[in-house]
């Protein structure tokens, strides 16, 4: 009996979801989106100052100058630099920052950047 009612169900669902996405184009568009999702972020050094990923201290306009033919900063540090700045609502440099200690954290590196391995030997 209980496995009647798991079949039945498990179609019914199947049913639906069919039902639903064929027939996406006529309702999804009703479907509240927030604008931040799908953020487009630039892509070249022109449009990375545009969007606010430049200060003083990272000055983007010597590479615009100098005619620079790279494509830009990392699409993903910027998506998680652009997500700092809006989560903790700090600036451009605090952003980076915050994104770099993490990016050393993750890699065994202490904030002073000395790597946090016991083996390690400097000569200084």
């Amino acid at each position: 009996m209980a496995g009647y009612l798991f079949y039945t169900i498990s179609f019914c669902f199947l049913v639906v979801a069919t039902v639903l996405y064929l027939t996406r184009d006529r309702w999804v568009h009703r479907i509240p989106v927030p604008n931040y999702i799908y953020h487009r972020l630039p892509s070249t050094f022109m449009n990375d100052v545009e969007g606010g990923f430049t200060s003083s201290d990272f000055d983007l306009t010597g590479n615009i100058m100098d005619g620079d033919s790279r494509a830009g900063l990392d699409e993903q540090g910027k998506r998680e630099v652009k997500q700092i700045m809006k989560r903790q609502r700090v600036g451009f440099d605090e952003a980076r920052r915050i994104y770099t200690e993490r990016r050393f954290a993750k890699n065994n590196i202490g904030p002073d950047g000395m790597p946090r391995d016991p083996k390690f030997v400097s000569f200084s």
